[in-house]
This record gives C-alpha cells, structure tokens and sequence, in this order.
C-alpha cells in the first residue's frame, strides 16, 4: 500500500454532524457483534500460544477505522467504546472490563490522528494508529491477565501484536474504508482524493 491510501486534507469547518454520529456508531455496534464472535473464537486458538497475538488485530480495528472514515476529534473513542459494550452485553467472558479497553485502545489510536490535529490520513499516520492501539492492548493484558509471565514473553507478544497492528489494523482499516467507499455507504465523506464532505 502506498502513502496516498489515505489521503491528507483538512476537516470542514463545522463539528460532528449528525451523520458522522451514526456511521461511527454503525461502525462501533458493527464491530461489537464481531468482538463477540471474536471472544469465542479468541479461546480456539490458545493451542497457537503467543503466536495467538497474531489475530489480536480485529479487537482495534474500530479505533483507527473511525478516524480514518469520519475524520473527527473523538470517533475512534466513540465507536471502540460502543463496539466495547456490545461485546460486553452480549456476553462478554471479560466482562464490563471490556470498557476500559475500549477507552484506552480508542485514544491511543486517536492519538497519530490528533498530533496531526486531524489533517493527516497518510498511510505512516494509520500504521502509527494500529501500532499504538495495539500498544495500549498489550498494556492492559499484562497489567490485568499476564502480571505473572516473564518479561521475555510478554516482549515477545507485544511484538506479535505489533504485527497485528500494521497488518490487520492499519492494512484492515484502509481496506474497509476503501471497501465502504466503493459500495457509496460513505456518501458525503471525504473521499480517496480528499474531497469535501
């Protein structure tokens, strides 16, 4: 993939609008069926070991999509958080801990986003998005579930998940933006050239 994937151009000057609230919740209720099915299958692969962290990617997609589609301060946030609570009432084997990592994988994935104050979509700002999504995630997990493991593995999963990131969620992110795009769901917003909402 090359640097114009996702182009660079400046928001409108107005803020949210009113379809910018519902795509990113379209987004976050999308992906919060797909963490659910993702939960269950998460546990199918414990034989792969670390190389699990591989498919860690999915869970961080809506962090670093919802910028890149509707371009305002905050979506990524919105639409992990939604996707975080769906996942969470439909059955969570987490539990409402899921939340916080919505928070937490939804600003860290802002974060690329928001340095270049909403200006930059080029393909070095997604991939900065889906490494420190996957930074924030790998935090979490050791904080809360790995506190026991010895440093040497944890280094090595957090390099698995770094992968995830660049390719599932910086290269799924760009993906489906394009895909969404082809198929006219995203009427409206930006297009591969930067055109106007």
């Amino acid at each position: 993939m090359n640097a114009s994937a996702s182009p660079t151009r400046s928001l409108p000057p107005s803020g949210w609008r009113t379809r910018d609230i519902v795509v990113t919740a379209v987004l976050g209720v999308a992906f919060g069926v797909v963490f659910w099915a993702l939960n269950i299958a998460w546990s199918a692969l414990a034989f792969l070991g670390p190389l699990q962290n591989l498919f860690y990617g999915p869970w961080l997609i809506p962090a670093v999509l919802a910028p890149l589609v509707v371009r305002r301060p905050g979506s990524g946030i919105f639409a992990e958080v939604v996707a975080a609570s769906v996942s969470a009432i439909l059955g969570s084997q987490w539990g409402v801990i899921v939340l916080l990592y919505g928070i937490a994988q939804g600003l860290a994935g802002e974060l690329p986003f928001l340095a270049t104050r909403y200006h930059s979509f080029s393909w070095p700002v997604v991939v900065a998005a889906g490494l420190l999504a996957s930074a924030a995630a790998w935090l979490l997990d050791w904080a809360f579930f790995y506190s026991e493991v010895a440093v040497a593995t944890q280094l090595v999963v957090g390099a698995l998940m770094a992968v995830s990131g660049v390719v599932v969620v910086a290269g799924g992110s760009i993906f489906l933006a394009r895909a969404l795009r082809e198929a006219g769901v995203l009427e409206g917003f930006p297009g591969p050239e930067g055109s106007a909402p």
